[in-house]
């Protein structure tokens, strides 16, 4: 696989425009996952990219949306058989979505049950103030031998990044956590076989405007000066991190699609 680039957490159905979101991915080559944040969003993300050869679609019930959406797990469960991709999933212990935690909690652990009973996801994870108690679900409910997990936009503790490396986590990395002190050295901190790359676009910006997948690159281009290697090797590694993650889950049909 030639070094390339990866968007592996953009919401591409709330730009503007979904259709040229996804086109501009394509032209681009970026391997991109278009993320959902509920499961009413997914036949739409799903049609749209049934013939795309960069982009795939990934079938979510986002945690700051379940105290309104919670009735749609059982929908969720339904769709999951289309699809080998998660999210966007996990939990949000922020002051604004703290009391639907324990509603939260009871959702994402159905889902990694759900996830182990099938076998083959790929999981991203959100794990706002709630590292932990991710971790701990993850743990219990979806051991990396029936699913693989990557942490998007990671903001815990280098101890909890090391027991998610311990339990077989990846990590996917946005230009907004390389843009203070503590999050370029917690992400210097991980393992160069764990780190993807993500824009979570259209919710982070580069030079007044949503971030799209190509932003990557520049992403790349930070991790890389972190660990004083190139852009290239960066990118050939983190492309080489998901084919680990596609054959690890027995999702890898072949070096061009995702």
């Amino acid at each position: 696989m030639n070094p390339s680039l990866v968007d592996f957490h953009c919401h591409l159905d709330l730009y503007p425009s979904f259709e040229s979101a996804v086109k501009e991915a394509e032209e681009a080559c970026v391997y991109t996952l278009a993320v959902t944040t509920t499961p009413k969003a997914w036949p739409r993300n799903l049609e749209i990219s049934r013939l795309t050869r960069y982009v795939r679609a990934s079938l979510g019930l986002h945690p700051q949306l379940v105290a309104e959406r919670h009735n749609e797990i059982a929908l969720w469960e339904t769709y999951l058989p289309q699809t080998r991709y998660v999210g966007e999933i996990g939990l949000d212990a922020g002051p604004r979505y703290y009391r639907s935690l324990d509603l939260q909690k009871q959702i994402f652990e159905r889902v990694l049950k759900q996830c182990a009973k099938a076998g083959g996801k790929i999981l991203t994870v959100h794990s706002v103030r709630a590292t932990t108690l991710v971790l701990d679900l993850i743990e219990a409910h979806l051991p990396s031998r029936y699913g693989q997990t990557v942490l998007h936009w990671f903001t815990g503790s280098k101890a909890e990044a090391r027991r998610a490396v311990d339990l077989g986590c990846y990590f996917s990395v946005n230009g907004q956590m390389l843009r203070t002190d503590r999050g370029r050295d917690l992400i210097a901190s991980l393992p160069s076989d764990r780190v993807l790359t993500e824009t979570d676009g259209p919710f982070t910006q580069v030079s007044g405007r949503p971030a799209c997948p190509a932003d990557v690159a520049v992403t790349v281009e930070t991790i890389a000066n972190l660990r004083q290697i190139t852009a290239d090797e960066m990118a050939a590694t983190i492309c080489g991190n998901l084919k680990a993650i596609l054959d690890a889950a027995g999702a890898l049909t072949d070096q061009a699609s995702i």
